[in-house]
């Protein structure tokens, strides 16, 4: 891992974002690319998913819509440990994720004058699971869980084919779709897959959805970028990132674990220590290497540690690690600190916080009760993680009765008449005039 000396400056919010270890070549190259591909499954459909699959998954003549027995025969194959594992992840992200959802409320403006604020739910989401590298069905839980208790009724899967199922979704993914009451399965991955759920596949019966969400590499944050406004999405949940900061007190051996822990996802991992004591860098580093060469993807973790989006970062003190993490707005940040849960506070922008040394960012990956899909590339700055808000529209009732109303009459037209839109007055005014002209009863 490269390290980046910051001790001795003081940086402006400009230059601490220039600062930060971004692999924004490959960024700027996978939008590109991501649009081509949704471009053309809009344009060609099924012909061009067929081609994406035997390009990118080396798979052909697979069933795209992955027929009911599939899923039956993957929920009886299922490991048991496996499954008691995702059914516990599910009864935590299902509880975690109801206290998301926010009761109607009323608010009485004055007599006979009311707003209700209600969450209405939209009715179909396409949910995209990832396939490459690694098999996530702790991905389906994270992504169907929260549409479930939004009141989603119509949800649809996709996630690629495997070559080594004979071009079916990986099994187990297909068995916790299952668990989840979750029939409607694409195989299907990438871009593409992102464009078929924003667009429709008709020859498939793929119906578009309203919004997509579901993390993934460059090209599916990307293609998610492409479809917006189309569709509505959640952050673009891209390559993983991990940043850690850590003091004097923290332990060299576990952040070299949680490190490398995020590394394996993928050659664009980013994985980023900041800290203010030199020692604890040394020994990380060295503990990073010792660790990264007995794992088993060790190949992967060394791509990733190596490129330009992977560091260790040195800094004067605890202002300026909480300045470089805030500017930075990691996906997942762990907390190795002697006042980890005081100096949280602190920490504004991340997807999601980890704090202290019992709280890995694997804990969250599967059995926090939190959702481990979360904003990445800076996004955590602005853009929130997956849940059940994800799904929902706030919409405000509006009910007044003919009191209510005159009260604000006057008002309505003065305004109305000061934007030079007086019809919009005269809407109001009309209400209380008699047909023919006359003046109406009441105010």
């Amino acid at each position: 891992m490269r390290t980046i000396d910051l001790r001795g400056r003081t940086l402006s919010p400009a230059e601490l974002l220039a600062a930060v270890p971004r692999a924004t070549e490959a960024r700027a190259a996978a939008l590109h690319a991501a649009a081509e591909i949704v471009d053309d499954v809009r344009a060609r459909g099924e012909a061009s998913l067929r081609e994406q699959a035997e390009r990118f998954d080396r798979v052909a003549g697979h069933a795209v819509r992955v027929p009911a027995a599939h899923i039956a025969e993957a929920i009886d194959g299922l490991d048991p440990q496996v499954r008691a594992a995702l059914e516990e992840s599910i009864r935590r992200v299902r509880q975690a994720s109801a206290a998301q959802v926010p009761a109607p409320r009323v608010t009485e403006i004055g007599p006979g004058a009311r707003v209700t604020q209600r969450w209405q739910p939209v009715s179909r989401v396409g949910v995209y699971v990832p396939g490459g590298k690694a098999v996530y069905p702790s991905s389906v839980v994270m992504n169907v869980v929260p549409a479930q208790v939004a009141g989603v009724g119509s949800i649809a899967l996709a996630s690629p084919p495997q070559a080594e199922f004979d071009g079916r979704v990986h099994p187990t993914i297909l068995a916790a779709a299952g668990l989840l009451g979750v029939t409607e399965v694409y195989a299907m991955g990438g871009a593409g897959a992102i464009g078929a759920l924003a667009y429709g596949v008709a020859s498939l019966g793929l119906d578009p959805v309203d919004v997509v969400t579901g993390p993934g590499n460059n090209f599916v944050a990307a293609a998610k970028r492409a479809v917006a406004g189309v569709v509505g999405t959640d952050s673009e949940a891209g390559a993983t990132e991990i940043l850690i900061v850590a003091d004097e007190s923290g332990d060299a051996r576990l952040i070299a674990y949680d490190l490398v822990s995020q590394a394996e996802h993928d050659e664009q991992a980013s994985a980023v220590l900041v800290t203010t004591s030199a020692e604890l860098a040394a020994a990380v580093e060295r503990e990073v290497a010792e660790v990264a060469a007995a794992t088993r993807h060790r190949e992967r973790v060394a791509t990733a540690l190596a490129g330009e989006q992977s560091a260790i970062v040195l800094v004067d003190d605890a202002a300026a690690a909480e300045a470089f993490s805030n500017a930075y707005a990691p996906e997942h940040l762990e907390l190795h600190l002697v006042d980890a849960p005081a100096a949280a506070a602190r920490y504004t922008s991340a997807g999601a916080l980890f704090i202290g040394p019992y709280a890995p960012v694997s804990l969250g990956d599967y059995l926090s009760g939190s959702n481990h899909v979360l904003p990445t590339g800076g996004q955590a700055r602005y853009a929130a993680g997956l849940g059940a808000a994800t799904f929902l529209r706030p919409q405000q009732l509006i009910e007044y009765d003919r009191e209510a109303l005159a009260q604000v009459r006057d008002g309505i037209v003065a305004l109305s008449a000061s934007e030079a839109l007086p019809a919009h007055g005269e809407a109001v005014v009309a209400r209380f005039t008699a047909p023919g002209g006359a003046a109406g009863g009441g105010a």
